[in-house]
């Protein structure tokens, strides 16, 4: 199940996860706070559905869900390491797992880095600006390990 990034509910959801309140959301769109209240049980819905599907495809044995903000704890069965998948408004579903990068060689440097930087802003979580993403992806996460 893919998430439907555009669709108005995930937009209902997205600033429920930033902090406002269904009655703000309801009254800044000009609907009532019951249409929103129930677009987001749908969208929790999807959220929780498409977190589990991943979670089997990628052989995550669950520890948490949190679908009001998109964050599944688990462990990977084949690597025998923890794992997060998480929904990022601007890069979508993703999978990480707790390693030990050697992200000085990586061809995905940048990646991950603009990844970990824009995620934290997108949960409001302030991390330290370093150079390694290895470790700001352990503060990051440390820290929406919390969340769940």
């Amino acid at each position: 199940m893919l998430l439907p990034m555009n669709d108005k509910q995930f937009g209902f959801w997205k600033m429920r996860r930033s902090g406002s309140s269904n009655i703000t959301i309801a009254n800044l769109l000009g609907i009532s706070r019951q249409a929103v209240s129930r677009a987001l049980l749908v969208m929790d819905e999807r959220i929780d559905a498409t977190l589990r599907e991943m979670a089997h495809a990628n052989q995550i044995a669950i520890g948490k869900i949190n679908a009001e903000r998109g964050i599944l704890l688990g462990q990977s069965i084949p690597f025998q390491t923890p794992a997060i998948i998480f929904v990022s408004e601007k890069h979508g579903m993703q999978v990480w797992y707790e390693h030990d990068g050697n992200c000085g060689t990586c061809q995905r440097y940048t990646e991950c880095i603009e990844l970990l930087w824009d995620y934290a802003t997108e949960l409001g979580i302030r991390i330290e600006k370093t150079a390694d993403p290895t470790k700001m992806a352990e503060e990051l996460f440390t820290k929406v390990k919390v969340l769940v």
